[in-house]
């Protein structure tokens, strides 16, 4: 496997160091890493214009200019799959991960050991971004990333599956449940939903990333709620 990282960070030092932490995992875990360090937000954006393949960014907090969370709001405007993964020497900024959906937060010094983790996270998700639900469309074979899904619903013999566009094919939902990976959760008969938009839970009602309000069938609130802990 081959992973190209960035790493953000206005410091020389701590971009030495965790270059060379990156060498020790991908030769411990025998992936191939193309890895570019970038003394600026402003740089990385200017390289990101034209090449756009990263995989994982280490990213820096507390920078000069741009600041780290500002630059990482900027990228997920158009990339959604890219791991970010903050690296600052302050708590108060861990809730503005939310919003940027960023990976983890590595507290500075960074340890080997918990580094060594969130890297393994990373490529589980890159490789989770890989997969695909391929769909027949009049003909035409439609394939849509996973990541990409933020529900599906049906209505008598049609299921829709909710992503970027809508699609809506005959079929049951039952089939699409063995189709897809364990970031889905099937609430009642009708229901299933990607844990990863999930925003919010009442008893009557899950809010999920965009805006969409789904209705909750009876004795569905429980197992949803257990659902999310479980996967996050």
């Amino acid at each position: 496997m081959a992973c190209h990282i960035a790493i953000c960070d206005d410091n020389p030092a701590d971009s030495g160091y965790l270059t060379k932490l990156l060498k020790i995992w991908g030769s411990k875990r025998n992936i191939r890493l193309d890895t570019e360090t970038f003394s600026s937000a402003e740089a990385f954006l200017f390289c990101y214009e034209e090449n756009k393949s990263f995989d994982v960014l280490l990213l820096d907090i507390e920078m000069k200019d741009m600041d780290g969370v500002t630059l990482a709001k900027q990228i997920r405007c158009e990339n959604e799959t890219l791991q970010i993964i903050f690296i600052t020497g302050y708590f108060e900024y861990i809730a503005e991960g939310y919003e940027v959906a960023a990976l983890h937060y590595l507290m500075k010094p960074v340890k080997e050991e918990k580094f060594f983790s969130v890297m393994d996270r990373a490529v589980e998700k890159i490789k989770q971004n890989d997969r695909c639900l391929n769909l027949n469309q009049s003909g035409v074979m439609v394939r849509i990333p996973l990541y990409e899904i933020r529900y599906l619903d049906v209505q008598k013999n049609y299921v829709t599956i909710h992503g970027r566009k809508d699609y809506t094919v005959k079929q049951t939902l039952n089939y699409f449940e063995k189709e897809l990976d364990y970031r889905f959760h099937r609430t009642g008969r009708s229901l299933i939903l990607n844990l990863n938009d999930i925003r919010r839970i009442t008893k009557t009602e899950v809010h999920l990333s965009d805006g969409t309000i789904l209705p909750l069938p009876r004795g569905a609130y429980e197992p949803l709620n257990r659902a999310v802990i479980t996967y996050t």
